[in-house]
């Protein structure tokens, strides 16, 4: 084994995933199952263990249960931004991983944490996306990873440079807690003034939303290119640019230049959105667009609800009571559709939800509270951001001998 480089392969046992039929697979637990990860609980944070598939115990060999520090690996997958995500396991996992995975074991001499780190580096991503591009599915094979070459210093330095990329994700790691936090607080406010919509414990008065809607507005969904649209370009909005309740502007597709574009339907700041369509957990996601590119169209399936001049209803508050967890649940369920195909809320069962209206200078006095809370927000995910940088020139400079 080289002092300076050496193969995959001799730093880590491959081992594959478990293969099991359909009809075995159930999304709940059951006696006498077993949880199986699949590519979506890999994640750039690390594993998730949710969303989980159960299949019988026979199934998985005691060789393909987690083990602390496995590398677990998507290594199939239709979208080549998945294949070959990777994040290691921080503890043994009572459960085993799909066939569309792979696992590499470290063996002893390498230090688990070094290991995992290279898997996070863009050099990584660089040559799996080149190896694994396929004609129909993007595929990483055994030996695109046995046969891959990483820097192998000696083991004291593999732990200086892991403890130094150690503290880097840490800081990153406290930054999104705290994004996820300052979330939590803007709905530990919303209860505190308005108590859980579900309920309506203040007694607030009740109206049908039509009824504070000027209009809901439909989107389109022409042919488009595969890649977002340049600065002079239009472009359509995708569905993830509402999934997460906030405006994602880079979730686009380019317009096709020899189309022309309806500029009714461009994205503007103030725009209140609406995923009309999507998978249950998913769908009526709202965002409040606080700014915009220009040029930038809603697709078919988003609505844009325009309040009415005189309505009693401030945006910002509308926004977060439609984002409140037990709210969005009750609209959700307004969804229909037929067998096999995604939930859609359509203009008229929409416009039937009932809507709390508060005190309209009680709403104002929480929007203010809410704008103070995104003003964190974005200081706190401008360092986010530049700690990414920090850590990707760390990981870099690591993986190179300069660190």
């Amino acid at each position: 084994m080289s002092a300076q480089v050496a193969r995959i392969s001799e730093l880590a046992e491959q081992v594959r995933g478990v293969s099991y039929g359909k009809e075995e697979a159930s999304r709940t637990p059951k006696p006498g199952y077993l949880p199986v990860l699949r590519a979506g609980n890999i994640t750039d944070d690390g594993l998730v263990f949710d969303d989980l598939v159960y299949v019988p115990a026979a199934r998985i060999s005691p060789k393909q249960m987690i083990r602390q520090h496995d590398v677990v690996i998507a290594a199939s997958s239709g979208s080549l931004d998945v294949v070959g995500k990777a994040a290691r396991a921080l503890a043994d996992f009572e459960g085993g991983f799909g066939a569309f995975c792979k696992v590499l074991r470290p063996r002893p001499g390498v230090d688990p944490a070094y290991f995992a780190h290279f898997f996070k580096t863009h050099d990584y991503r660089r040559r799996v996306s080149a190896l694994a591009a396929g004609i129909n599915i993007n595929n990483l094979r055994n030996e695109h990873l046995d046969d891959m070459m990483i820097p192998y210093p000696a083991l004291p330095e593999q732990r200086r440079i892991a403890e130094v990329l150690d503290r880097t994700e840490a800081l990153r790691a406290k930054r999104r807690a705290a994004l996820v936090q300052l979330d939590a607080l803007t709905q530990s406010v919303f209860l505190d003034m308005f108590g859980d919509p579900a309920r309506n414990p203040k007694g607030w008065p009740v109206v049908r939303f039509g009824d504070l809607l000027a209009n809901i507005d439909s989107g389109w969904s022409p042919p488009c290119l595969d890649r977002p649209a340049m600065d002079h370009e239009w472009g359509v909005l995708k569905l993830g640019a509402v999934t997460w309740c906030e405006y994602d502007p880079t979730e686009n597709k380019a317009l096709p230049p020899e189309v022309e574009p309806d500029v009714d339907i461009e994205v503007k700041a103030g725009d209140l959105l609406f995923s009309r369509k999507n998978t249950y957990d998913l769908v009526a996601a709202c965002a409040l667009v606080h700014d915009t590119p220009p040029r930038l169209m809603m697709s078919d399936l988003i609505f844009r609800l325009r309040l009415r001049a005189d309505a009693a209803m401030d945006p910002c508050f509308l926004h977060q009571l439609l984002m409140y967890p037990t709210k969005r649940k009750g609209i959700q369920r307004l969804a229909g559709g037929s067998a096999g195909s995604m939930p859609n809320i359509s203009k008229a069962r929409l416009a039937s939800a009932r809507i709390e209206v508060p005190p309209l200078p009680l709403q104002r006095a929480f929007a203010k509270h809410v704008t103070a809370i995104q003003s964190l927000k974005r200081s706190y995910g401008a360092s986010l951001i530049e700690l990414g940088g920090l850590a990707a020139s760390l990981q870099y400079r690591a993986f190179r001998g300069e660190l």
